[in-house]
């Protein structure tokens, strides 16, 4: 804007004075003109009473001069007489203009312009008494001449003008540029600027506010939608079709088991797998992928979905989410079918071959009692499985009736350890209980069943002369029931998976031992219903000792 005032206002003023030179040099031409015409007249009218009175003797005697020349024409048109030359060479004047005009009316004038000299010759005639005529002709400059013979100090004066204007038009377009520069833009005030420039601070005021509003609620979004997406325990990326991270929240990082990261760069960085990036590219060309990443954090469920924009994908939405547990659930479940499978088809095959056996004859009828001893005691062992799998569904989906009734641990010890008197004996198993009388509130038969699977376990995995001591005490608010046994004990590094279901240490000697693999499984479980914990410890060949807490008093019970 400064360059287009400055070079306005310096076109304008050498324009100016430019026209300004060529209109006051036309005014004084004209003027000049006028002038030099009205001295050919006189002059012409004096020459011609002269040359009246006096002849040819006033023509010869008198200097003319060599600013005019005079010319005597005949009344036919020849020269009688000039003083720029000899007349006999001139030719017939009568076709003149002036001339012409004077052989008619008496006098006559004319002008006529040399492109060659760039002059004016100025004619004015007289006829005489006796029908001649004296013609005067003047020399004057042209207009192009006299504005060629003052080209140098018109140069002058208009680079005076030139350098003049030049100043005076950066001083000019600086001040008027300047209120404009001042405008505080985020701030206009309409009072200390131009008042053609109200309108525009107004609008660009009231544009501020707009913008300053809308901004303070895209912030008050940016701020929620962070702490939205921070709160949430699954990860999210948003990245643009370069792939290149928009936002990310804390989640996504842990997740993936990335770094340092900062939002800007690729999403590649975050993890670098051949799965990750296939995922990735999918949901680039447009459509919904999934995939399953496993980190050092274990396993993480990838959802990558494309952000559509008409007819092409304007980015990338990625949710991660940690499916460990979920994964490991599915392989026990997928586990547990299979020992389920497995454990309920061992019996009945048993049981189907006896069967068998006996309705074809093939059975001696010495060894039909025999044979229907094995049919009852895999039959016992097939309903214990189901009794055991019916139990634990039943903790597992929390199906047990909440019962809130008080049980004195002692008195129920004393009632399993009677139970399990004849398969001690046959073990050769000694039994003890010690400790003191406590109650609490819960599931007396819950809580049976957790005693009764440690002890036959303890007696069971015993060795032949063993001992199994189960002792009850409490500390404050808390019970304490301690089972430990003399029996083989646990290698240290299955301590950790003994109470997963259908588990043996060794499956070996667990095929020769009866039980259902869930007997543990149960005891966790039922603990976990008392709000209680469990606890192993264990040494291979000198024995294993089972500690269980639990509240006195039962609170509600949590999955």
């Amino acid at each position: 804007m400064t360059k287009k005032i400055f070079l306005s206002i310096v076109s304008i003023c050498t324009i100016s004075v430019l026209a300004a030179i060529i209109l006051v040099t036309a005014i004084i031409y004209g003027r000049s003109a006028e002038i030099a015409e009205a001295e050919v007249r006189t002059d012409a009218r004096l020459i011609a009473s002269a040359v009246e009175q006096n002849g040819m003797g006033y023509l010869d005697k008198t200097d003319i001069g060599k600013n005019i020349r005079v010319t005597w024409i005949a009344p036919d048109g020849s020269v009688i007489y000039d003083t720029n030359g000899d007349p006999d060479s001139l030719g017939n004047h009568s076709d003149r203009e002036e001339v012409s005009q004077a052989l008619e009316i008496g006098e006559g004038s004319s002008s006529r312009y040399s492109h060659t000299i760039m002059k004016k010759t100025v004619n004015h005639a007289v006829r005489l008494r006796d029908g001649s005529v004296i013609r005067v002709s003047g020399v004057h400059s042209s207009l192009t001449a006299e504005l060629v013979k003052g080209v140098n100090p018109m140069l002058a004066i208009l680079a005076a003008v030139v350098l003049f204007s030049v100043l005076a038009a950066s001083m000019v377009s600086r001040n008027i540029v300047k209120p404009i520069n001042d405008i505080d833009l985020a701030h206009p005030k309409i009072e200390k600027n131009y008042k053609e420039l109200a309108p525009l601070l107004e609008k660009l005021r009231t544009q501020n506010n707009k913008v300053s509003r809308q901004m303070d609620e895209l912030q008050s979004s940016r701020e929620q939608f962070s702490l939205m997406t921070e709160s949430m325990t699954e990860g999210l990326i948003i990245a643009d079709p370069k792939l290149m991270v928009l936002t990310c929240n804390s989640s996504a990082l842990k997740l993936l088991g990335a770094g340092s990261f900062t939002e800007g760069q690729s999403i590649y960085a975050l993890n670098n797998s051949d799965v990750f990036r296939r995922c990735l590219l999918n949901a680039l060309g447009g459509r919904r992928s999934e995939c399953i990443l496993r980190t050092g954090g274990g396993q993480r469920e990838v959802i990558a979905s494309p952000a559509n924009s008409i007819d092409m994908v304007c980015g990338l939405v990625v949710f991660i989410m940690d499916v460990t547990e979920k994964q490991e659930l599915e392989a026990m479940r997928r586990e547990f079918t299979s020992n389920v499978s497995h454990e309920l088809k061992t019996p009945l095959t048993t049981i189907y071959g006896i069967a068998d056996m006996l309705a074809n004859g093939m059975v001696q009828s010495g060894d039909v009692a025999e044979f229907g001893g094995n049919i009852r005691s895999e039959a016992e062992r097939l309903i214990n499985l189901i009794n055991d799998i019916v139990s634990l569904s039943k903790l597992d989906e929390d199906a047990v009736p909440h019962e809130n009734e008080s049980v004195e641990l002692y008195s129920l010890a004393e009632e399993i350890l009677g139970r399990l008197k004849l398969s001690a004996e046959e073990k050769g198993v000694v039994t003890s209980l010690s400790g003191e009388r406590v109650s609490l509130v819960g599931s007396r038969t819950i809580l049976s069943e957790v005693l009764y699977n440690l002890c036959d376990n303890g007696i069971k995995y015993n060795v032949k002369g063993g001992h199994l001591s189960v002792k009850i005490s409490h500390v404050p608010q808390r019970v304490i029931i301690m089972v430990s046994d003399t029996g083989m004990g646990i290698p240290k590094q299955y301590l950790n998976r003994i109470f997963e279901r259908f588990y043996r240490v060794d499956k070996s000697r667990s095929s020769r031992i009866k039980g259902t693999g869930l007997g543990l499984s149960i005891v966790k479980h039922g603990v976990i219903y008392h709000n209680g914990t469990v606890k192993v410890e264990s040494e291979e060949g000198k024995g294993t000792v089972f500690t269980v807490e639990l509240p006195i008093e039962k609170k509600q019970h949590n999955e």
